[in-house]
């Protein structure tokens, strides 16, 4: 058994540079916003429907709502830069920029899309269960104690601690069998992977 290092070896390399199978990606699936949807329905729904109500009953000869002729006389008499003016402004921005970028962005981040071998076939590959197989895969090389593993879009974070071999050689084997790994995962753009090897009771 080697003695306790005082260094921590850390290889990050980029297992994209080894050519994947010859695929297109499958693109972010995008999110179907049901909720932030449905709230939106709701309140546009009973907004308009109180404002025709109210609109019909002045028609009808009948004074208009209580909360309308109060918010009329409080937007002819309070000034652009009262607190409340503009707190209800920055409100409305801040809720308006959310909306937008709810429209524009793909959401179901969690998912990985994965290369497309037919053009009716779409697929994609869940980010805890790419962090599960690399874990896996890193539990079956020699001397791994216990292993993390952060799986994100662009990059693969895997923090082991080993309590046997030299730290070096762990690294080295770690860093092959999980490159392999990833190859196998099926992604487009396989994520940099960055490996991380500490003896017990150290923190990396």
């Amino acid at each position: 058994m080697s003695e306790p290092r005082t260094t921590t070896p850390t290889l990050d390399k980029d297992p994209g540079t080894t050519p994947p199978a010859p695929a297109d990606g499958s693109g972010r699936f995008w999110s179907a916003r049901r909720v932030p949807a449905a709230v939106v329905a709701v309140l546009l729904l009973a907004a308009a429907g109180l404002l025709l109500y109210d609109i019909a009953a002045v028609r009808a000869h009948r004074p208009a709502m209580h909360w309308r002729r109060a918010l009329a006389r409080q937007l002819a008499e309070r000034p652009l830069d009262d607190v409340w003016v503009l707190a209800g402004a920055a409100v409305t921005v801040v809720l308006g920029l959310w909306l937008i970028a709810l429209a524009v962005t793909p959401g179901l981040r969690g998912l990985l899309p994965m290369r497309r071998p037919h053009p009716d076939v779409r697929a994609a590959l869940r980010r805890d269960a790419a962090a599960l197989l690399l874990r896996d895969r890193a539990l079956d090389v020699t001397g791994v104690r216990s292993v993390r593993v952060r799986m994100r879009r662009k990059r693969a974070e895997v923090r082991v601690v080993s309590h046997f071999r030299d730290l070096d050689e762990v690294g080295a084997d770690l860093y092959t069998a999980l490159t392999e790994a990833i190859q196998q995962l099926g992604l487009p753009r396989p994520p940099t992977l960055s490996v991380q090897v500490t003896r017990p009771g150290r923190k990396g």
